[in-house]
């Protein structure tokens, strides 16, 4: 089992854990970000925290990975590999996350949500509101990071391969702002 500072480890060898002042896609601020593509554009990277995932959910007989786009793709594809099941992702549809392309949870299939890093957890709860009407059972989800440091429950199993506590700030009341630290906007919300 991978320890948190070995996942830690290759967030920093891949120029994934950056410093600053950063908007982050929850809107909240924060002085460090992790940038998951700059982990995940090594294949070398992605199948060993993926196949750590996929290990720490191997005896749940899981039918079914699901993400939500954009790193929950390569995350689902790669997780799924490992377990030798289905790999899919959900997609915003007229704001609204859900299963496009044909894709679809049978009733009673076992789910493993994954998700490259939260903060407040939002995409994951979306991921989970999408799939309900399908009547899958969602087993858990699979997290490259949590940055709520624990904080966030989902009502199933969690599992993350590095867990911080990183600081986020309303913007309003943001330090870095206070101290006219120049705002780096990194995520793909609009």
């Amino acid at each position: 089992m991978l320890s948190n500072e070995q996942v830690l480890d290759i967030f920093k060898k891949s120029g994934a854990l950056l410093e600053g002042h950063f908007k982050l896609t929850s809107g909240l601020h924060s002085g460090q970000y992790l940038e998951k593509f700059q982990v995940l554009q090594w294949p070398k990277y992605t199948e060993i925290l993926c196949r750590e995932i996929a290990e720490r959910f191997k005896n749940n007989n899981i039918g079914v990975v699901v993400g939500p786009v954009t790193g929950g793709v390569i995350l689902s594809y790669e997780v799924a590999k490992c377990l030798g099941v289905r790999g899919i992702f959900t997609e915003r549809e007229e704001g609204k996350m859900t299963l496009r392309r044909g894709f679809k949870i049978n009733p009673g299939e076992k789910v493993l949500i994954v998700e490259d890093i939260i903060t407040t957890g939002g995409s994951v709860i979306e991921v989970i509101e999408a799939l309900k009407p399908f009547g899958g059972e969602i087993v858990g989800v699979g997290l490259l990071a949590d940055r709520s440091g624990g904080k966030i429950d989902f009502g199933v199993r969690k599992e993350a391969l590095l867990t911080l506590k990183v600081e986020n700030y309303q913007s309003e009341k943001c330090p870095l702002c206070q101290k006219g630290i120049p705002l780096t906007k990194r995520g793909s919300k609009k």
